[in-house]
């Protein structure tokens, strides 16, 4: 079984300006690979991220010294006119897999919900490149979207939650979940299931999320259920947040978790990922 981290973050150019990362100057792909062996997970995504204005070229770096262990979910500027024709060729760059958005303040909640960005939606579904989306209080916009473009697959992060822009935890944290599981009608809707350690008050394996893992494996399915972790949020190892999900959730066997855990992701993403070993 392979097993992909559908999220993690590499920088190296001063502390997270969100608080809930580790507040560490840096995070390089040589010491996530190092926890990576350790963990016995295979490969990870990895989101540049805002703080680090070369967490871009850290992502690329980190695809050529480690063939096969890491892909990319990048970002282009909304604000930029010229963002929109780079859409096009955008997947021809080296571990590039996607588009990944933060819709959690203004501007761009509003940009999410005023029609400002449609040119992302339609430039993207036509080129078939995934977006996927950070936009807790935005649901039912990200439904309307995925209803008008069919074609663009769509990723909400971290159980739709807000991941580490919120402090709340356990129920408190998942009061968006109804919201979260009326996007299952929707077929190229997916859920990145990152993060939920961080989410819960408990110590390992963090049963209360336990039953919101399994409201959204029931109602989006093994194709579009990722594992992953945002691992420098993380209160656990690496490994923990692997186990948590292979062996703690006795609904998740066989072949759903094995896409649950890695198979499912590289088919969404399209990451015809080549094994090293």
């Amino acid at each position: 079984m392979q097993i992909i981290d559908a999220q993690i973050h590499l920088w190296g150019s001063g502390l997270p300006s969100n608080m809930a990362h580790r507040q560490v100057t840096s995070f390089t792909a040589a010491e996530a690979i190092a926890m990576m062996d350790e963990a016995g997970v295979d490969a990870a995504v990895v989101h540049p991220p805002p703080w680090d204005p070369d967490s871009h070229e850290l992502a690329f770096k980190a695809v050529r010294n480690y063939p096969g262990r890491f892909a990319i979910m990048g970002s282009l500027p909304l604000d930029d006119p010229k963002s929109r024709t780079r859409i096009a060729s955008w997947r021809q760059q080296p571990g590039m897999l996607g588009l990944r958005y933060l819709f959690l303040n203004e501007p761009e909640r509003t940009w999410l919900h005023d029609g400002t960005l449609d040119w992302l939606w339609s430039e993207s579904e036509r080129a078939g490149v995934p977006v996927a989306l950070l936009a807790t209080d935005s649901l039912p916009e990200i439904g309307k979207i995925a209803e008008r473009y069919p074609g663009l697959r769509l990723t909400i992060d971290h159980l739709g939650g807000k991941g580490g822009n919120t402090t709340l935890k356990d129920d408190a944290a998942m009061a968006h979940m109804p919201e979260l599981l009326k996007l299952a009608k929707h077929p190229n809707v997916a859920v990145k299931a990152t993060g939920a350690p961080g989410y819960s008050s408990e110590a390992y394996p963090f049963p209360k999320m336990h039953r919101y893992l399994e409201q959204i494996f029931d109602s989006f399915g093994p194709h579009r259920t990722f594992w992953g972790t945002d691992i420098t949020k993380m209160p656990c190892s690496w490994r923990q947040c692997v186990t948590m999900f292979t062996e703690e959730l006795a609904w998740l066997t066989g072949e759903d978790r094995e896409h649950v855990m890695g198979n499912a992701i590289c088919a969404w993403w399209g990451w015809d990922r080549i094994d090293p070993s």
